[in-house]
């Protein structure tokens, strides 16, 4: 298995992945997301390959200081043997090569399943909100 950024050419086998796992929404194509993030020279997307075929993928950028993760996923069949944390560790060391010193995500309340892998992680819970608003 290896890890490696993923291409426009991955777009509906990420999409897939993310669908399976529950991370999307009706009203955010995830397609748009990965192109944004393969787009921008602060941000990629990189997945993880058994053989050629993706099985797990995680979002990772930056705004200089604070690191993001996003569409952390890994396929139903492979989960439990520790590729989640693969990924999450491929995301931390892309971050720290560009010296961001803080790495946040985001995690929905009721997930708690998704709670605890990160709480077991080392990721503590900030004490924040997240506020949003469309701009479309």
């Amino acid at each position: 298995m290896h890890i490696a950024d993923r291409t426009p050419a991955d777009l509906r086998s990420a999409s897939a992945l993310w669908d399976q796992a529950g991370l999307t929404r009706p009203w955010n194509p995830p397609e748009l997301d990965l192109l944004r993030a393969l787009a921008g020279e602060t941000s990629t997307v990189l997945g993880l390959f058994d053989g050629k075929i993706l099985i797990g993928t995680v979002m990772v950028g930056h705004d200089g200081h604070r690191g993001w993760v996003y569409y952390l996923a890994v396929d139903d069949t492979h989960r439990g043997n520790g590729l989640g944390r693969r990924l999450m560790v491929a995301a931390e060391d892309w971050l720290r090569e560009r010296d961001v010193v803080k790495l946040q995500l985001m995690v929905r309340s009721a997930n708690a399943a998704v709670l605890s892998f990160y709480d077991r992680l080392g990721y503590e819970d900030a004490d924040v909100q997240v506020r949003a608003k469309w701009l479309r």
